[in-house]
C-alpha cells in the first residue's frame, strides 16, 4: 500500500517508511503527527473521545527514536518505524 502525504511539494524526495507493519511512501523531509496518524488510520478522527500515541525508532540523526504529539513532526528517513495507537476514551 502506498500513500502521499501533503508534503509532497517539498524537495520532490520520496522515503519509504513503515507505519503499524505497512510500507508506505511519502514524499518531503518530514512527518507530522498527524500525518502518520492518517498513514496508520484511514478514518483518524481528532477529537477528544480518541487520543493518538505515536512512537519511531529508525530515524536520522536528529531524532533517531522517540514519540510525536500533536504539532510536531520529525525529519525521516528510508526504513523509518512508526507505530502508532488509537484509545477511545469511552
Amino acid at each position: 500500500m502506498t500513500a502521499q502525504t501533503d508534503e509532497s511539494k517539498d524537495h520532490g524526495r520520496s522515503t519509504d517508511v513503515v507505519v503499524n507493519a505497512e510500507p508506505h511512501l511519502v514524499h518531503g523531509d518530514t512527518l507530522t503527527f498527524e500525518q502518520v496518524v492518517r498513514l496508520a488510520f484511514s478514518d483518524a478522527n481528532f477529537s477528544d473521545q480518541v487520543v493518538y500515541t505515536v512512537t519511531y525508532k529508525r530515524g536520522p540523526h536528529q531524532n533517531p527514536e522517540g514519540s510525536l504529539v500533536a504539532g510536531e513532526s520529525v525529519f525521516i528517513k528510508n526504513g523509518m518505524i512508526f507505530n502508532a495507537k488509537r484509545t477511545d476514551k469511552s
